[in-house]
């Protein structure tokens, strides 16, 4: 009989292991049919060192500012950039921002007349441009930046929404929050922008508010000049969310801010 027990035993362990091993390979079997998951491993996605550059704390000393001033990003992490933007450590990166930035709004006791503002800005931060990013003629930031060209595609209007950064501005609407948009777009591109922004779930704001077509100054001077006057006419600004350091330093930042990742380009 202990005989007998112990038989069905093996044989159970025997299917579990069996059952296992199909679900690895079913994974496997998902995983190369992906073309954005299946070279990760010899990407420099998971930190491999390249011969000059490790692409994993190249993009550590982007996101922590203390890389500044580059223009575009290292041909040998074109493919880490790549597999990162389109590959899930992106959208989980900044949900976690996300997550973050919500436990903190949630926390805060609102006032309840109209003036607790939460700044987002919108390229990289709200709205998306990697369709634009992810094209050969671009090599998500290699390429260098053609002006030009992306005015071609800012006024198509197309442009997907940052999952993560939906869904924290519907919760923090339902909080209770003005939002402000603060954006380095041109005034030119306001009627495409406000319609790409809309067709994507961001519907409702207190502000948008877009760089003058003739503005020369830097990133820094021009969202600090813009969140001093909001300042000036009574709004407080209890959250401040960007994904460049020039949307959240400079003066009248806010009470808090929060970073999403990009490595794709440099504002400064």
């Amino acid at each position: 009989m202990l005989y007998g027990t112990t038989s069905k035993r093996n044989n159970c362990t025997i299917q579990t292991m069996g059952l296992s091993f199909l679900i690895l390979m079913v994974t496997i079997a998902t995983a190369v049919a992906s073309p954005i998951h299946l070279l990760m491993p010899h990407s420099g996605s998971a930190g491999l060192k390249h011969a000059d550059l490790n692409c994993l704390s190249w993009r550590l000393a982007v996101e922590t500012d203390n890389r500044k001033g580059w223009t575009q990003i290292p041909g040998s992490c074109v493919d880490y950039v790549g597999h990162y933007m389109l590959g899930e450590q992106y959208r989980a990166d900044v949900d976690y921002v996300a997550a973050e930035a919500y436990e903190y709004a949630k926390g805060l006791n609102l006032t309840g007349d109209g003036k607790d503002v939460w700044v987002f800005d919108i390229d990289e931060t709200t709205l998306s441009n990697l369709p634009y990013y992810a094209s050969n003629d671009v090599a998500f930031g290699y390429i260098p930046y053609n002006a030009t060209k992306f005015d071609e595609w800012t006024a198509k209007g197309v442009a997907p929404a940052v999952p993560g950064s939906l869904k924290l501005y519907k919760q923090l609407i339902e909080l209770g929050f003005k939002i402000v948009f603060l954006t380095g777009t041109r005034e030119a591109f306001k009627e495409p922008r406000i319609r790409n922004m809309i067709n994507i779930g961001y519907t409702q704001w207190e502000k948008f508010i877009l760089k003058g077509d003739n503005y020369h100054g830097t990133a820094v001077e021009y969202k600090s000049g813009k969140r001093k006057e909001l300042e000036e006419a009574g709004y407080r600004i209890r959250g401040n969310m960007g994904d460049q350091w020039s949307d959240l330093i400079g003066t009248n930042v806010g009470d808090r801010t929060f970073k999403v990742p990009d490595p794709m380009y440099y504002i400064g």
